[in-house]
Parts: C-alpha cells; sequence; structure tokens
C-alpha cells in the first residue's frame, strides 16, 4: 500500500473472533499513531468469547474484565459485527476486498484428544462440551447427562478445577448467577456426592492459579481432600516453589489440606496426584471406572511410572487435559500443536514464507496456555509486526466502512452490532432482576438475535 493511499484514508483491519485476544488487538492497533478503522466479526450474536462462554458462572470476578473489554468496543473506531460466521458468511478473499489487513483471534474451543482406552464410552465428555453447556452456549444441546454419583475430572489446570467445582456444588449455590433455566434444572437434578480430579504428575506441577484453587473450600457443600501421600517433592520441585510465588502458593494450599482432619460437608471433592489414567473401564458401553497408574518423580519435575495401578469406582470421567483450537478455512493449520503457523503473529505458509497482510493473535497463535490476560502481550506483537508492514500492503479495493455493510445486506445475513449487545445485555438484566440475580443469560440465538434487533436486511 503506498504512503498516499495511508494518508488519504484510515488503515482498515478486519479482526475475526470477538474475544479478548480479538479485542486486545484491536485495543492496541487504536492506540497507536496510525489511523484507522477495524471491524470485529464475531459468530456469536454477542462478543466477549471465552468470557462469555468460557469462564464459569461463579466466577464474577473474571467476568469483570468484560468491563475493560466495554471501553474497547464503545470507541468511535471499532465496529462489532455479530452473527457472522467466517468461510461460510464471509471468506478471506471477501476480507481481503474490503480491508488491508486480516487479524485472526478465533481461540480454542474444543478439547484436546486423549487417546486411551475406553475414551468414547457413554459417560466420558470433553470439558470443552460441558462448560458450554452450562455456561449456555447456543450451539451445544440443552440437557446434559448429570445421573452418576461418583465422577472422574482429569487434568490439574483452572479448567478441570471449574468442572469439577460445578460438579460438587449444588444447583441452588449457582443459582444467583448467571445460568439459564436449564442449566439450573441440570445441576438441580445432580446426583455426583464424590468428584476425584487426578493428576499425572505432584503437586508443584498442577496449573493451578492459588485463587481459583482456595475457591474449591469456600462452599459449604464441598469438603476438599488431598491424600497426605500425594504431598511430594523432588530436586526440581522445590527449585520450582523457590522461584514462582504462585507454585508455592499452590503447594502450600495442598499441604495444608493434606493434615488436616476431613470435615463433614455432605459432597466431597478429591485432588489426586500421581495417578496417571491408563484406561477408561467400561461395561455394556457405559463409564463404570477408572484406572490409574501410580508415578513417581524422577528429580526433574517429570515422572515415571511405577506398574502399580488402581481401579476407582466411577460412572463418568470428564477430560480436562487442553483446550484445541480448530482448523481455520484458507489457512495453513499445525493440526498437532493446534495453532496457525506464524511468526511473532505473521502467518506464514508451509515454506515459511510471510502470507501477505495475514496475521493471528491470542491462543490460535501461541496454543491455549496461558491466563487471558497473556493474550494482551501477544495482541501488542502481532499489531506491532502489522503496522510494520503496513507501508507495503497491497491495499483494499473497496475499503468504505458502507462497502462490506453492503455486501453482508446484500447477502441476506441479520448481523448484530454494539448497540444490539447492549439492547441483549439490557433484556438479559431484566430477567434476572425480578429473580435478584444481576442476569439470567439467554441460550438460544434465535432469541439473542431477536433482544439484539439485528440489522435489518
Amino acid at each position: 500500500m503506498t504512503e498516499q493511499t495511508r494518508a488519504d484514508r484510515p488503515l482498515r483491519v478486519a479482526i475475526i473472533g470477538a474475544g479478548p485476544a480479538g479485542i486486545y488487538a484491536a485495543d492496541a492497533l487504536m492506540k497507536s499513531d496510525c489511523e484507522v478503522s477495524i471491524d470485529l466479526f464475531e459468530r456469536m450474536p454477542a462478543p466477549f468469547g471465552l468470557i462469555r462462554y468460557g469462564v464459569a458462572p461463579d466466577h464474577p470476578r473474571i467476568k469483570g474484565i468484560i468491563t475493560a473489554l466495554h471501553k474497547v468496543l464503545d470507541k468511535d473506531h471499532v465496529r462489532l459485527l455479530g452473527n457472522i460466521d467466517y468461510g461460510t458468511d464471509i471468506t478471506l478473499d471477501d476480507l481481503r476486498h474490503f480491508y488491508d489487513a486480516v487479524i485472526f483471534s478465533t481461540g480454542a474451543n474444543a478439547d484436546r484428544a486423549l487417546e486411551i482406552p475406553g475414551i468414547d464410552l457413554d459417560g466420558s465428555f470433553g470439558a470443552a462440551d460441558f462448560v458450554s453447556w452450562y455456561d449456555g452456549h447456543p450451539d451445544v444441546p440443552r440437557t446434559w447427562p448429570l445421573d452418576a454419583e461418583k465422577v472422574a475430572v482429569l487434568g490439574v489446570g483452572n479448567v478441570a478445577l471449574d468442572v469439577a467445582r460445578v460438579l460438587a456444588k449444588t444447583g441452588d449455590e449457582l443459582l444467583p448467577t448467571e445460568i439459564p433455566a436449564n442449566v439450573y434444572e441440570g445441576l438441580k437434578a445432580n446426583k455426583a456426592v464424590e468428584v476425584h480430579v487426578f493428576g499425572r504428575r505432584g503437586p508443584a506441577q498442577a496449573k493451578f492459579t492459588p485463587l481459583e484453587l482456595r475457591e474449591l473450600d469456600h462452599s459449604p457443600n464441598i469438603e476438599v481432600i488431598v491424600d497426605p501421600e500425594d504431598i511430594d517433592y523432588d530436586e526440581a520441585s522445590e527449585v520450582a516453589r523457590r522461584e514462582s510465588k504462585i507454585v508455592d502458593m499452590v503447594a502450600n494450599t495442598l499441604q495444608d489440606w493434606a493434615i488436616r482432619d476431613v470435615g463433614d460437608r455432605p459432597h466431597k471433592l478429591y485432588l489426586h496426584f500421581f495417578e496417571s489414567p491408563t484406561e477408561i473401564l467400561g461395561s455394556d458401553g457405559k463409564v463404570v471406572g477408572l484406572r490409574t497408574e501410580r508415578t513417581e518423580l524422577d528429580g526433574t519435575g517429570n515422572v515415571r511410572g511405577t506398574g502399580k495401578t488402581r481401579d476407582w469406582e466411577v460412572q463418568a470421567v470428564y477430560r480436562a487435559v487442553g483446550y484445541l483450537s480448530q482448523n481455520i478455512t484458507a489457512l495453513p493449520f499445525d493440526d498437532q500443536a493446534g495453532t496457525v503457523p506464524n511468526e511473532a503473529g505473521r502467518v506464514v505458509d508451509e515454506h515459511g514464507k510471510h502470507i501477505e497482510a495475514t496475521y493471528v493473535t491470542g491462543w490460535i497463535k501461541r496454543g491455549p496456555v496461558g491466563l487471558i490476560g497473556h493474550t494482551k502481550g501477544d495482541a501488542n506483537e502481532t499489531v506491532a509486526c502489522l503496522l510494520d508492514d503496513a507501508p507495503n500492503f497491497a491495499g483494499a479495493a473497496e475499503p468504505s466502512e458502507d462497502a462490506v455493510i453492503a455486501f453482508l445486506e446484500g447477502k441476506g445475513i441479520p448481523f448484530t452490532t454494539w448497540d444490539g449487545w447492549y439492547r441483549l445485555d439490557a433484556h438479559e438484566r431484566s430477567l434476572g432482576e425480578p429473580e435478584g440475580r444481576e442476569r439470567i443469560k439467554v441460550v438460544e440465538r434465535e432469541d439473542m438475535l431477536r433482544a439484539s434487533e439485528p440489522h435489518k436486511v
């Protein structure tokens, strides 16, 4: 793109995905010295991605991030275009026609596979699917089978904690949150009284954050139990504790729970370490147990198997071993890493050559690791590369803000806007007000669209 073209108009940028990563990228662009005009495309009728559909409803502190994201989307230089599915409603070629550059921030919403026998049994679930259900995602079933009295959760990250906590709490405990009626009815009928969380390594290798770990113990209905034999550290583990306050805080909390007497709260939540899942046991096609192999530290913070196995009686297993991004139409994709190949956010082809004016940020860029706030650094790096490259962009054929709207109108797509989010937000708050709740989340896509009053086409 020539400097003369740059002087004539703002730099037009499309961002695909209006979760934290995409909104942080928009913020970084607007804070730059470059005059920009940004459109945020979102598949859902509402923005905020992982915050709305990936964070447990009893975590209002994390959902408070929405306040900061709101301030970004309130600015004049950015538009929200929701209920638009990239690859179906609009293609990469379309985007290149209307925009000088495209940033993909599509995140990760699928479960990473766990290749052990029995993983496909009835009663074996992915954590991401369960999270989508209790967060009222419109594209998942409205009911969830919660008839297991004993449940296993595989993984020792914050998602595993969320899943375990929601399974162990009562429906009435979660009723004051934004959960919709179908989720409340499901959780109210939940039969789980024992939840077992399994990690193959030790306390110093757990990926919990200290605050979320301690929150497990706040429920009057959940007794958190840790076996004293699971408190073990090798040299590398001790180094990790000395070098990281977070690791040390997690270890101290687990130690405190291991030495206390077991109380009488009705639901038991066990945190097991040094137990590596090897098989989900079944009968008549249904989960009846979990087999684990006992492991031991090898001095480096890793573990080796001991050959000793144990069978645990459970009727459901949830794997929370990581999220996985899904392939993006018309872009290269690394199936193993679950990311779009890139260099500092610049998308590269199979030969390592930069694909012009095409960028990634967030989990699709670096994989589903780290906290939500870490995506801000991702966005800054990606945007810096984009701005460095901008003088050499070929430029959009139809860069006016009206052109893409006319295109969407021509296809008859009922897209939502930022004003529409304010209407949906007000509607959800009005649903919650009679019950003294901040909001009740609307689940059905058509109901979301009706409340948002999408752009008429």
